[in-house]
């Protein structure tokens, strides 16, 4: 029992102690915000470039990387400034999975009250007994059984939310429930949902921003620097400079898988390193990790054009992408692991062949019926593997027609300048 005690306590001090190594900017936005050099990091000026280059290429407005809390890269590109606002996107919905264990921490609601105790009976087009069994929790995990295959999944009227299977059965990225959280807030709270952020998020950590209704989606608009602020805060084992903001077994829930359909999805979390994912507007369960690149405790809040707030705890970083993005993927893993792979290759002490070759990457992905890889090679050969190991086919081409392959994951094999390149890509 003396050992047991002992291994505790230890535990205890060991993560208090790193969890006490983050630094936390003032919430006064107008004070300085400390920096890293990333000559510290052992990171080479001429890849930091090349980071930068292959970012704007892909219409990225602002870039931000904090190392424990402090800046080490910040980027923004054409009139893009540090001042300049931006909207979140599905990334977005991670801020209300936090007001909502918020509300739960001060007894205002309960994961497993049903949504219809907030919005009343009739708020979807089920039966009652359909209905009743919808609750918040379902909400948070994307499984409240509504069909997300309607005209507009955006839709959070009535007449949109209509049953497909019983809820906590089947998985599926569906926005109008997700939406519907903010109603579920508000009427339990007594207070609209930009008061309960600004009181129990923006103040205590110095994020600024706004939630703006858009068409039928509430969407949060903010400062770069305002998404890094919450990343650091979640980073911090949801603590902002010693307070705790939010209750950690609540906190936990929230960064680890939820249910058993998607196992890498939490409370509007995307979770890395797991050993199988599920995309929007699928059914497929795919194997391995959405972004393989990225550090398998990474985590993220990931929207529509590439909103990426990406949190790495073994490796203190917290990342930071805004802007547009050559395709309108709901979820774009795909930039969320190029990214990672580029902040791979940052390692001076990393040797590379030619460390400003462009890496090859893969657009759209998911795809229906055209592929494209980018930054081949004259001497480039290209080899697509089903998830079982078959070879489907070989080329050369940069561009593929893809409309008679089956749906499912595959591998593409770039094999170019003595090397090979491992690519996932999902045939929608």
């Amino acid at each position: 029992m003396k050992k047991i005690f002992l291994l505790l306590f230890w535990l205890s001090f060991a993560l208090t102690t790193k969890a006490q190594t983050l630094y936390f900017p003032p919430t006064d936005n107008n004070q300085a915000w400390q920096t890293t050099d990333p000559a510290t990091l052992g990171w080479c000026p001429a890849r930091i470039d090349n980071l930068y280059n292959y970012l704007e290429q892909q219409n990225t407005k602002g870039f931000m990387i904090l190392k424990d809390g402090k800046i080490v890269l910040e980027r923004y590109f054409g009139t893009f400034t540090q001042d300049s606002l931006w909207y979140w996107a599905s990334a977005g919905k991670t801020i209300t999975s936090f007001l909502v264990g918020k509300a739960q921490e001060e007894n205002l609601l309960n994961l497993t009250d049903k949504t219809s105790d907030y919005l009343g009976t009739g708020w979807t087009s089920c039966t009652l007994a359909q209905e009743n069994n919808i609750t918040i929790r379902h909400q948070l995990t994307m499984t409240t059984g509504l069909d997300d295959g309607v005209t507009d999944n955006h839709c959070t009227t009535p007449a949109c939310l209509n049953y497909l299977a019983n809820a906590g059965t089947r998985w599926a990225y569906h926005n109008a429930p997700y939406t519907l959280l903010e109603s579920v807030l508000e009427n339990a709270t007594g207070v609209n949902i930009n008061l309960y952020t600004q009181q129990k998020l923006k103040t205590p950590t110095g994020m600024t921003g706004l939630w703006t209704t858009v068409d039928y989606d509430n969407v949060y608009f903010s400062r770069v620097r305002s998404m890094a602020r919450f990343g650091l805060l979640i980073q911090g084992g949801g603590a902002w400079n010693g307070t705790q903001l939010i209750n950690p077994t609540y906190y936990n829930q929230m960064i680890n898988t939820s249910q058993n359909l998607n196992l890498s999805y939490g409370y509007l979390w995307w979770l890395n390193g797991k050993s199988s994912f599920m995309v929007p507007t699928s059914q497929i369960v795919f194997p391995g990790s959405y972004a393989p690149d990225a550090p398998a405790d990474m985590y993220a809040a990931i929207g529509k054009n590439g909103q990426i707030l990406s949190i790495a705890p073994s490796q203190g970083l917290v990342v930071v992408r805004m802007g547009n993005a050559s395709n309108d993927l709901e979820v774009p893993f795909l930039l969320c692991n190029e990214i990672w792979q580029r902040i791979n290759l940052l390692d001076c002490n990393l040797a590379l062949q030619n460390p400003e070759q462009a890496q090859p990457s893969l657009y759209p992905n998911p795809a229906q019926n055209e592929l494209n890889i980018t930054h081949l090679a004259a001497d480039a050969h290209i080899e697509i593997y089903s998830a079982l190991g078959q070879k489907i086919l070989t080329t050369t081409a940069s561009t593929i027609d893809v409309s008679g392959l089956a749906r499912g994951l595959y591998c593409v094999k770039i094999h170019q300048n003595g090397q090979t390149t491992r690519l996932k890509w999902i045939k929608e």
